[in-house]
């Protein structure tokens, strides 16, 4: 008879050699966009899922948590594994039909490229003409030329989405989204009540900052506000809030080493990131994926970041944000078995994450890291603060409105998808529709293609970040950049891993689990 001892050491080891071979093919898929490496990744993720589809090792891990014996170690790795078979219950059919359409359709995502007048335009390109450009026509073409991706793949797509609801289906749930939910130990109905809070509390707020922002923004167009539309904010699905002329600190970055500046940041905090860049991809070329994510290879400290940085806030303040990622990977306890060398939760490196791409408009950092003298900083604090609160409720609006949405489309993804995305888009965002769009808007973001049910963690991350931020301010420096709180979050919040689930985790740290007061109170109050 097999001993838990035995079983987890013998299962580990073969999820870390099946991890390392798929880690190491999507890190190529996405760094080349080579057909070859994306067949690779997809046949890679259907051998790790058809280990976890085990029905004997599934049995398995029901009858020891059933039986109580293990140690604390040992029945949290019990715990994360349960979870994470249940949702390869699945013929092996399925699990290989699963992993190849995904791949396919990442495929099309890193390789397209979207044409105005005949010149191809990157996500670097579309948002340089977002972010700058004041020729309203050429606005318009590019925001809905960064659309035409979800022409591709909708088909695809959709067809992707049913399947998955099937799979589930096949595991007891109603659909995908609400397996998605239960075995990311997350309460579906607690977590939208949250948000719908979330939007309530900041409604007063939120609607006198967009109106301000639409005035300035009308201004500057020569154009009534009613007359805004999407093409005028600076991002094509307005996750991000237009820099004022005072609060644009791009002409700040020029002739600045942004990774520099990176490596900076994390040493004030006696936290390393440097020594992770040489692996790294992080400057724009053709094929490779145009966006920005990390990615933790073997979970031994082969932790790698994708940017395509530019003298610029946006990048810098991205790629504070990725090692924020970086960062947590590399100092989980590597003596702890490799089931648990990663992150309690999605959430909370995004929390980390995130505490430190916002730095980028932090009068500290500012000062501190980028060189800015004193008396510029005093004189855009109080224009940054305001920008911050924006950028948040920006935020934060946004990923409700994507996460509404895919409840949606996972409920009922036969019905009119777009009008129920730009409904969803007026109503949460406030953003007025283009009269003209008969097309897959919402197809054209990455996330349901890439990162199914994932989304809802970038808010929580969000709530969990302002939690951690108000923490270290008050119990440990209002300077914030320093060793003591760096040493805090190296051994309370990183080096755990996932030995606690991440309400306490941020219980351990905080002295409370997760509460939204403080996001509220930095960031909804008018």
């Amino acid at each position: 008879m097999t001993t838990l001892q035995t079983f987890l050491n013998d299962f580990n080891n073969e999820t870390e050699r099946l991890y390392k071979v798929g880690s190491e093919a999507s890190w190529m898929a996405q760094t080349t966009g080579e057909a070859e490496w994306a067949e690779k990744a997809g046949d890679a993720d259907t051998q790790y899922n058809l280990l976890f589809s085990s029905k004997e090792k599934y049995e398995q891990v029901q009858a020891f948590l059933a039986s109580g014996e293990g140690t604390e170690i040992e029945k949290r790795q019990l715990e994360i594994l349960l979870n994470d078979m249940k949702s390869n219950q699945l013929p092996e059919s399925i699990i290989e039909d699963l992993a190849k359409r995904d791949a396919e359709l990442n495929l099309v995502f890193n390789t397209y490229s979207p044409k105005v007048d005949g010149k191809a335009y990157s996500a670097n390109d579309i948002r340089e003409v977002l972010m700058t450009s004041e020729d309203q026509e050429l606005r318009k073409k590019v925001w809905f030329a960064s659309k035409e991706v979800g022409q591709a793949v909708e088909k695809d797509l959709l067809e992707l989405v049913k399947k998955r609801n099937e799979a589930a289906r096949l595991l007891g749930y109603n659909d995908y989204h609400e397996m998605s939910f239960e075995l990311q130990e997350l309460d579906r109905d607690e977590v939208f009540r949250i948000f719908n809070d979330l939007v309530e509390q900041s409604e007063d707020a939120y609607r006198a900052m967009k109106e301000k922002l639409d005035a300035r923004l009308a201004k500057k167009f020569g154009i009534a506000p009613e007359d805004i539309r999407p093409w005028h904010y600076v991002d094509p699905f307005f996750q991000e809030a237009p820099p004022s002329d005072e609060t644009n600190l791009d002409t700040f970055y020029k002739g600045k080493d942004i990774l520099q500046l990176t490596t900076d940041t994390f040493d004030a905090m006696g936290i390393k990131v440097d020594d992770l860049y040489a692996k790294s991809d992080l400057f724009p070329r053709d094929k490779k994926n145009p966006t920005a994510f990390c990615m933790d290879i073997d979970r031994s400290g082969d932790v790698r970041v994708l940017c395509n940085l530019k003298e610029n806030a946006y990048w810098s303040e991205t790629n504070l944000h990725e090692f924020g990622h970086a960062a947590y990977f590399k100092y989980l306890d590597m003596d702890l078995p490799f089931t648990l060398r990663t992150n309690s939760h999605t959430l909370t490196t995004e929390a980390i994450a995130m505490m430190y791409g916002k730095m980028g408009k932090d009068p500290r950092w500012l000062s501190r890291f980028l060189g800015m003298d004193e008396a510029t900083v005093n004189e855009l604090a109080p224009e940054l603060e305001e920008f911050q609160q924006l950028q948040m409720l920006i935020s934060m609006r946004w990923i409700v409105t994507f996460v509404y949405f895919e409840r949606e489309l996972y409920a009922n993804p036969d019905q009119d998808l777009n009008a129920l995305w730009w409904k969803t888009v007026n109503d949460i965002q406030l953003v007025t529709p283009p009269e003209e769009t008969n097309n897959p808007d919402w197809a054209a973001k990455i996330h349901f293609t890439l990162a199914p049910v994932y989304y809802q963690n970038y808010l929580l991350g969000e709530l969990m970040a302002a939690q951690l931020q108000r923490h270290i301010e008050t119990q440990i420096s209002p300077e914030f950049f320093t060793k003591e709180a760096g040493e805090m979050l190296l051994n309370d919040f990183f080096k755990p891993a996932a030995l606690y689930d991440w309400n306490e985790k941020i219980r351990r740290v905080t002295g409370e689990t997760l509460n939204p007061s403080h996001f509220v109170e930095l960031y909804c109050k008018k």
